[in-house]
């Protein structure tokens, strides 16, 4: 009962503010360059472009979470569990920048960052699945949702560039790349829900 009492409203908050530590900490484990010159700062590129992508990573995840918790009416114990292991996976982030910078993105490295990643966007996935079994298959979310395509597709890309990080490193950089072009533009159905609600 007290399952069915707990609002979506609760879920996106605590999502919110873990989301807020990952970006706090991942910031943190930038390096200050030891002079002031461009030369040193241009040591710290691969880095601050881990950073980069992975804060892109992190804040499409929000947005995304964001626009879908705004159309959802209810909750359970599996959307609890599946939003959890997403967050879990999330804040695993900061670990996987900081072993590529210290290992000068070695191809283990490389791996291990797609494979946060990929299961980051399975536990989004397994989130989505408890939602429309909460609400039903006739819900907002279900028919903003659709057959996912892009949810799907993006599993296979990570699929694909783990492995092929021990080959080619930044061939699998290319591909994480490839999984945020996917979802800079957030799904438009969740959004036009978003809008017919009157939550914006």
């Amino acid at each position: 009962m007290t399952e069915r009492r707990m609002g979506p409203e609760r879920i996106a908050a605590f999502t919110d503010g873990v989301i807020a530590i990952i970006i706090t900490i991942m910031v943190l484990e930038l390096k200050v360059p030891e002079s002031g010159d461009l030369r040193a700062l241009a040591g710290s590129a691969p880095i601050l472009l881990a950073y980069a992508l992975s804060f892109v990573n992190v804040g499409l995840y929000w947005n995304n979470h964001h626009h879908m918790f705004s159309v959802v009416e209810r909750i359970d114990g599996r959307v609890l569990w599946a939003n959890l292991f997403l967050l879990f996976w999330l804040s695993l982030v900061p670990f996987v920048i900081r072993w590529l910078d210290e290992t000068q993105f070695a191809a283990g490295a490389t791996a291990a960052y797609g494979i946060v990643l990929g299961l980051a966007a399975i536990g989004y996935s397994l989130t989505e699945r408890a939602i429309i079994a909460c609400n039903g298959k006739q819900s907002a979310v279900a028919r903003a949702i659709g057959s996912d395509w892009k949810g799907w597709g993006s599993i296979a890309l990570y699929a694909i560039a783990v492995p092929l990080a021990f080959a080619s490193r930044w061939a699998a950089i290319a591909l994480y790349c490839a999984v945020i072009g996917l979802w800079l533009i957030p799904d438009r159905r969740i959004i036009r829900a978003f809008n017919l609600q009157g939550q914006i």
